[in-house]
């Protein structure tokens, strides 16, 4: 693969000669000792099952349409909305049980998931209910860290903890669970698929939205205007990274309006060499995407959990490159996980960030390459022409039957 050379003036921080070249950023020791290490899904969507699913820092999942990459994300929507005890309302709002279980009811009774961390283990099981308040319930949650037992309750939508407040196991499942619930609380997933002339991406926000960048990025500006008071240094990365994309942006234009009590901000920006303040419907679709995408990768203060699905939309390859070399970034200092459909975003990684998801026998699997299987393919092909030759099967073929 050959990449243009591009030099942007003296950039410091961050400059693009054949791929994008970053700083070297420490990571935080706690925030990289909180990533997931491995999961089991059972019974859900288009997962049959998928026993101690090893999890990196990046990890990279390819595969057709429907083959169940998506329903992935799901699982880790779900579990968010399971500490949040929102389970119901969520699955609800998405079709009901029924369209939770793998094949639906008749196939499937429960769910059951369980996600592991370094030293700590949270697991639980969804059942299908009778009754006209609630679809479903969690049946029995398991809680274990270093040395803990599993602490299963039964019956509820989270861990009771005050049935026996003295009891030790009980307070050290509790401390194990306050650690878990933290860092799903912290997880994003990002989705900026929507950047029509209505989305809050290109419109006003109130300048308090900005604790954390939301999925949609819809209080991109408040974000961007907080990390340029307080984080100057990730600001300019920012900027620096949006004009590889964007050659003619100069800034962001972040002045701060008055609506009566309320103070609002939205996306302006300069053009290079001119002080005409353009707005946010200037941008392109792509454009805006990018500086999101950017913006949730080059963040100071990253989620323990950084999931997106289908970066690549509407960017030129070029830039594709680039946000290639900004999820590397982000995977030094977090857990990435990226859905993808790109081949020229898969040659910007290694064969072992690359999981492929496919459908056999009417259920998704997931399978890790491993690179000496690639080796004298990967001496003539690209690991995204392997991909698009089938070579790398995940491409829309037939599904496998055995």
């Amino acid at each position: 693969m050959k990449t243009n050379i591009v030099q942007w003036e003296k950039s410091d921080t961050l400059h693009f000669c054949g791929l994008l070249k970053l700083p070297m950023r420490q990571h935080k020791h706690d925030r990289m000792m909180n990533i997931l290490s491995n999961l089991t899904v059972r019974g859900f969507k288009s997962i049959r099952e998928l026993v101690d699913f090893e999890l990196t820092s990046l990890n990279v999942f390819i595969g057709a349409n429907g083959s169940g990459k998506s329903n992935l994300i799901s699982f880790f929507k779900l579990v968010q909305k399971i500490a949040e005890n929102k389970a119901n309302s969520y699955i609800q709002q998405h079709g009901g049980i029924n369209d939770f279980l793998f094949n639906g009811r008749k196939v499937t009774e429960r769910i059951i998931f369980r996600i592991g961390f370094q030293n700590h283990q949270y697991g639980f099981s969804i059942i299908e209910v009778t009754s006209p308040e609630i679809s479903c319930r969690v049946d029995e949650e398991e809680i274990a860290g270093d040395q803990i037992l599993p602490v299963i309750v039964y019956g509820t939508d989270q861990l009771n903890f005050a049935r026996n407040p003295e009891d030790q196991a009980v307070t050290l499942a509790k401390d194990a669970f306050d650690y878990i619930y933290k860092n799903i609380q912290s997880w994003q997933i990002y989705h900026f698929n929507d950047t029509n002339k209505t989305a809050g991406i290109r419109n006003l926000e109130i300048i308090q939205d900005d604790s954390r960048l939301c999925s949609d990025a819809a209080n991109l500006a408040p974000f961007l205007l907080k990390l340029k008071n307080e984080w100057s240094d990730e600001y300019q990365q920012i900027v620096n990274a949006v004009r590889l994309v964007i050659p003619y942006f100069s800034d962001f234009n972040l002045e701060v309006r008055k609506f009566g009590d309320a103070e609002k901000i939205n996306l302006s920006w300069f053009q290079k060499d001119s002080d005409y303040p353009f707005q946010p419907y200037h941008l392109s679709d792509g454009s805006i995407r990018f500086i999101a995408l950017a913006t949730a990768l080059l963040q100071p203060e990253p989620p323990s959990l950084i999931i997106i699905d289908e970066p690549e939309l509407g960017l030129h390859p070029e830039a594709i490159h680039i946000l290639a070399e900004l999820i590397k970034d982000a995977a030094r200092r977090t857990q990435v996980i990226v859905a993808t459909q790109s081949p020229t975003l898969l040659d910007n990684f290694a064969v072992e960030d690359i999981v492929v998801v496919n459908r056999e026998n009417g259920a998704s699997t997931f399978r890790r390459l491993n690179e000496k299987d690639f080796k004298v393919w990967l001496e003539d092909y690209s690991v995204g022409e392997l991909w698009t030759k089938n070579v790398i099967t995940g491409g829309p073929f037939f599904e496998q039957r055995h």
